[in-house]
């Protein structure tokens, strides 16, 4: 009966405490959300290179749902794709591979051409090397699709924090 009662407490306790600490959604409101709308307004700019498209099609990919009405913002990414073999053996070959894909990015408002959000994302993979070349290079790219993505995830995310930032920060009508 103590556990119970103990349990029960707990829980009320909890509850109180998360009811307290002001937490809400990211994409409250759907569509039709404030960070939705600002994302809807973002345009993205070429990216050069294989990863850039991979990468340049992963943010439309996430970014399609919000479709805006007209840009203010413009999205700028320069990559670096790195990639840098680790596991030797003892005749000097490569057993193993670290793929990373860097990225740069600028949020600028469009308005007076100012840059809101400089930052940055990035993430790595590891990659067998085996004796199979073709094997080989499907993996590296395999990889690179990979990374695209968690990339291209890592900007919008950080994107929407910022959007939910901004509207915090500006007046309520």
């Amino acid at each position: 009966m103590r556990d119970m009662f103990a349990r029960l407490t707990l829980m009320v306790t909890l509850s109180a405490i998360l009811a307290g600490c002001n937490l809400r959604p990211l994409y409250a409101g759907g569509t039709a959300g404030v960070v939705a709308q600002q994302l809807g307004n973002v345009e993205i700019e070429p990216i050069a290179g294989k990863a850039g498209w991979l990468t340049r099609n992963a943010l439309k990919d996430q970014l399609e749902a919000f479709e805006g009405q007209q840009a203010k913002y413009r999205l700028t990414v320069v990559l670096e794709d790195k990639i840098a073999g680790f596991g030797v053996r003892s005749d000097d070959r490569i057993t193993r591979e670290r793929r990373t894909l860097r990225a740069r990015y600028q949020l600028v408002r469009l308005a007076d051409s100012v840059v809101v959000l400089d930052a940055t994302a990035g993430s790595d993979a590891g990659i067998d090397v085996v004796s199979s070349e073709y094997a080989t290079l499907a993996a590296e790219d395999t990889a690179l699709e990979n990374l695209a993505a968690r990339v291209a995830n890592q900007i919008v995310i950080r994107l929407s924090i910022f959007a939910r930032a901004e509207a915090n920060a500006s007046p309520q009508p």
